[in-house]
């Protein structure tokens, strides 16, 4: 109980810390901006701010790259070191962040005397975001931390989907509706069947897909007794049933994908991709306490092709082991795809009678890449539009350049000067936080990529998102200036009235 409890607050204190770094380094930057905005419009901002700012986005700017350097070791560290290094990073990015506060300050000021040279509406408008900075930074300042959000945020899950990807187990044939006791797990096994559960899936299962065969996967009941083959034959690492698989005729056919493999009780199939030839095995068997199994005599033996390279096993038939005097038990239903292919909603129907916990369905459809992350990054780049879009309309119309051209009557002029507020509001939020967001991603997704065990597969290349990336820079000002123009018409229809 006491380690449940130390465990519990070690788990809130982590989470505590990856959500409030980021949030306490967004919080320290917009104050560091409104800080960095002099009092009067006309005078430069205070030099301090800038350099102030510049070494704490170099100091963040260093951690990041401790954090990707640290994470880059092929040792496999322990929790802890992993964690540690995440929390580096991530105090890397709170402190990139503060840094940047003073910079749209500071670019404002810089280039607005090179707008001079572009069409009136943006020349009007860099010229009074100079002149009424307050607003404008702490717009450009939101816009760049919630773009920077929705930037970091698909650079990690794209790299970490290329990860996954290559990380990927298949665990049945494309297809197979496989069933297992709920306590399995990629591969490692902390429950079986009893003979009543069986009986209990498998009535469930026929109540779903009636008149569907069903095919199972056995097992020895004893758990003192062992037993294995030995077939000289190196199987895949990723293999659903790397040292063999008991079963009947449809468990041999579910395994080689071909209704007509030849099938006898008292003959081995060694299932391999390879080009082998063997005419016999042998078995080894005993009990689990012995110090050395005992070979068995051969036994016959045929070599077959699988369904596919997961598929590479050894078939050994139920009923030979049964004649050897071992007891069996089913330890996975299956639902052969070439037989019968489950949909949707029959899974989700089957998964609702094995609601108590006994067992979960599992369809195999490959991997599948994370989709719920498109939601969150939509929602953190609309919030950048409305942060420029709400301070860029709102005090628009208070300009001394609109109340000149509301007076001459010049809509069109307003808004094209309202379009070009809002989108250069967005544009330096959009540019800030994509740069941002880049370092940050990157650097990320080396801490949340680190193997933690010997047999995890190798770091594949890192899949970074450029046309997306650009497609954002590009597609948030246009958006805001469109929606800006449209505000401003609608704004300028009421005031005539």
């Amino acid at each position: 109980m006491p380690f449940d409890v130390l465990l519990l607050v070690f788990s809130a204190v982590f989470f505590a810390l990856v959500l409030g770094l980021p949030l306490i380094g967004a919080g320290a930057a917009v104050s560091s901006a409104l800080h960095s905005v002099p009092s009067g419009g006309r005078e430069p901002m205070n030099r301090r701010s800038a350099v102030r700012g510049a070494l704490i986005a170099l100091a963040g700017l260093s951690l990041l790259t401790l954090g990707a350097w640290l994470g880059t070791e092929e040792s496999r560290m322990g929790a802890l070191e992993s964690l540690g290094i995440l929390l580096l990073t991530l105090l890397g990015a709170g402190l990139l962040l503060t840094g940047l506060g003073p910079l749209p300050s500071w670019l404002l000021e810089v280039t607005g005397p090179a707008a001079e040279r572009l069409p009136a509406p943006v020349r009007l408008a860099a010229r009074d975001l100079v002149r009424r900075r307050s607003r404008a930074v702490v717009a450009i300042t939101l816009a760049m931390l919630t773009t920077a959000f929705g930037v970091g945020l698909t650079v990690v899950v794209v790299g970490k989907t290329a990860q996954s990807r290559a990380e990927y187990v298949a665990r049945a044939r494309p297809g197979a509706l496989s069933v297992r006791m709920n306590g399995y797990f990629l591969g490692s096994f902390s429950g079986s069947f009893s003979a009543a559960d069986v009986t209990a899936v498998r009535a469930a299962i026929e109540r779903e897909l009636p008149g569907v065969p069903i095919v199972a996967v056995e097992r020895l009941a004893d758990d003192s007794k062992h037993f294995s083959v030995n077939a000289a034959v190196e199987f895949p690492d990723e293999a659903v049933y790397r040292d063999q698989a008991i079963g009947d005729e449809r468990l041999l056919r579910y395994l080689t994908g071909d209704p007509l493999t030849p099938y006898d009780e008292d003959t081995v199939v060694v299932i391999t991709s390879a080009e082998v030839r063997l005419d016999s095995v042998n078995f080894y068997h005993g009990s689990k306490g012995d110090k050395a199994y005992e070979p068995g005599p051969p036994v016959p033996a045929v070599v077959a092709r699988p369904a596919g390279p997961p598929m590479e096993t050894v078939f050994v038939p139920a009923a030979m082991l049964r004649d050897l005097g071992y007891r069996l038990l089913p330890d996975e239903l299956i639902v052969d795809p070439g037989v019968h292919r489950v949909t949707a909603g029959e899974l989700e129907r089957l998964d609702a009678r094995l609601a108590d916990d006994l067992a979960t369905p599992y369809v195999e459809r490959g991997f599948q890449a994370p989709t719920g992350w498109l939601p969150v990054t939509a929602v953190a780049l609309l919030a950048a539009v409305g942060c420029a879009l709400g301070a860029g309309v709102a005090r628009a119309g208070d300009a001394r350049q609109a109340r000149v051209l509301r007076r001459i009557g010049d809509r069109t002029g307003l808004r094209w000067f309202c379009a070009a507020r809002v989108g250069l509001m967005a544009w330096w939020g959009a540019v800030l936080g994509a740069v941002a967001g880049c370092a940050v991603g990157m650097s990320l997704l080396w801490p949340l990529t680190m193997p933690s065990g010997w047999d995890d597969p190798p770091r594949v290349p890192f899949e970074t998102p450029w046309t997306a990336i650009a497609a954002i820079v590009a597609g948030l000002p246009l958006l805001a200036a469109v929606l800006g123009a449209l505000f401003a018409q609608v704004r300028t229809k009421k005031s005539t009235k």
